[in-house]
């Protein structure tokens, strides 16, 4: 029993998201913003902002595309100059959402 219950924390905890600064997060809900890179010498944010967007239910399925191609491409951008992400929780997972936003022009 204890192993599957070590088996399954680490089976959650493998599709956490990894990024330079994470914000704080809530179980029940959660709506936080937070870079994606931490190099800020003379960071210039752009004229233009995309978004890419993905959705999971349950963790069990989960749909779209963050890539900071896709973000570049929805903004007409095409050179990046700083990116943030946005993630949104609610329920202990019941529905999360992430946002890329990429900068540039």
């Amino acid at each position: 029993m204890k192993k599957l219950f070590i088996a399954s924390v680490a089976l959650l905890l493998a599709g956490c998201t990894t990024a330079p600064f994470k914000p704080s997060m809530g179980t029940i809900y959660s709506d936080t913003k937070a870079p994606l890179q931490l190099e800020y010498n003379k960071t210039d944010l752009g004229h233009k902002v995309g978004m890419g967007v993905s959705h999971s239910i349950l963790g069990l399925v989960a749909w779209g595309d963050t890539s900071i191609q896709a973000g570049a491409k929805n903004g007409n951008i095409k050179t990046v100059k700083h990116t943030d992400y946005e993630f949104f929780n609610v329920l202990f997972g019941a529905y999360t959402e992430t946002t890329v936003f990429v900068y540039g022009d």
